[in-house]
């Protein structure tokens, strides 16, 4: 509540949503602006109607500058125009100066330290500056401390912020959720038939170490690996020359929606042989779906899943494989979904938004509460 006894103003900067299908980033942003807005009037800042499509109707919206445009640097000044009181930023990067709104910041993990590679889809200058930037924490604790509040989205990546101390201001855990999972029924039985499915889905930079994934189907004779995610065609191709003789491997590409919830149920396993990450959304994503997980031996992993996974250390290809013939025992794959379930129970974009909303309108409920009993 503002000095008025109202609720505050509030912006979502949903100019990060993509334009053809959403990233990881963009599905955050819009999941959460769909459950905020159940619960307390927001606007939106776009800067290309296409995003619109990626978007939750219903809520109003704003266009803007592009947030790589010059102009973001004036940017608090259309925001005082709109009459902001609070922005929230699914990013750290947003223009700010001289505001005199609440500004609340996401730092979604500190992969790109330890793997400075850009995401591709940035232009050549801003992929300069994305590298430059990764050399060292002083800047991060430049734009992290420009903002009243920081949220994140695991426990893993707050206290990698904390160890590091990227910024004096406080940091709330906002979680990712499964998005557009039908409720599960009874527990798939075990896959049986000439052939057993394992999902991969997630990019395919470096880091992710698909590698590891292609080297363990040497061992593993009878499974099919599916790579869903869309690729360029210069790192498929150098994907594609480390498929082992004989083993079955599918480049989908880019998948529908639909098509993804039907091949992850009915799969074997979600498997992911990733070196870092911030969350690892599909791995909850199959759990919610009742499907096992194989995945490598990360603190994250550890904590989104609950340790209800097949666990192989990072690069071990045997491992991976021998990991994926333990989910084969129908005892253990019983197992893993049950309390997969129940583990995936627990993240949902309510609950997330309700954590924003705190730290967006500090007090709100309890004024709405004051109010009501007087």
């Amino acid at each position: 509540m503002n000095a008025a006894g109202r609720s505050p103003r509030v912006f979502v900067d949903a100019r990060w949503t993509r334009t053809d299908a959403h990233d990881g980033i963009s599905r955050f942003g819009a999941e959460l602006i769909r459950e905020l807005h159940a619960l307390h009037p927001v606007t939106m800042l776009v800067h290309d109607d296409r995003q619109l499509a990626l978007l939750p109707d219903g809520v109003p919206h704003v266009k803007i500058n592009s947030p790589l445009s010059v102009r973001e640097l004036f940017v608090a000044r259309r925001l005082h125009a709109l009459g902001a009181e609070v922005v929230f930023s699914p990013m750290q990067v947003i223009g700010g100066f001289g505001r005199r709104y609440r500004l609340v910041l996401t730092l979604h993990d500190l992969i790109y330290y330890r793997h400075p590679r850009p995401p591709g889809f940035l232009p050549a200058p801003v992929r300069a500056i994305w590298r430059l930037y990764h050399r060292a924490y002083w800047p991060q604790r430049v734009l992290l401390n420009r903002g009243d509040a920081v949220v994140t989205v695991s426990e893993t990546t707050k206290r990698l912020i904390e160890r590091h101390r990227l910024t004096r201001r406080p940091v709330t855990v906002v979680p990712n959720a499964p998005s557009g999972l039908p409720e599960h029924g009874e527990p798939e039985p075990s896959p049986t038939g000439p052939v057993r499915d394992l999902v991969y889905m997630g990019s395919f930079m470096p880091y992710k170490d698909v590698e590891t994934l292609l080297a363990g189907m040497r061992s593993l004779p009878g499974y099919r690996l599916h790579l869903l995610s869309r690729i360029a065609p210069a790192r498929e191709a150098e994907l594609r020359a480390q498929v082992p003789r004989g083993a079955e491997v599918v480049f989908w590409n880019g998948i529908e929606e639909d098509a993804y919830r039907s091949l992850l149920r009915r799969a074997e396993a979600l498997v992911t042989a990733s070196r870092d990450e911030g969350f690892g959304l599909p791995v909850i994503e199959a759990m919610h779906s009742g499907t096992p997980v194989v995945c490598s031996e990360l603190d994250i992993f550890r904590e989104v899943t609950g340790g209800h996974a097949r666990f192989f250390p990072v690069g071990d290809a045997a491992a991976f494989a021998a990991a994926v013939r333990e989910v084969a025992d129908p005892e253990q794959r019983a197992e893993l979904v049950s309390r997969g379930r129940e583990q995936a129970a627990g993240f949902t974009w309510a609950r997330s938004a309700r954590r924003l909303l705190d730290v967006l309108a500090p007090g709100r409920d309890d004024a709405v509460e004051a109010a009501e009993a007087g």
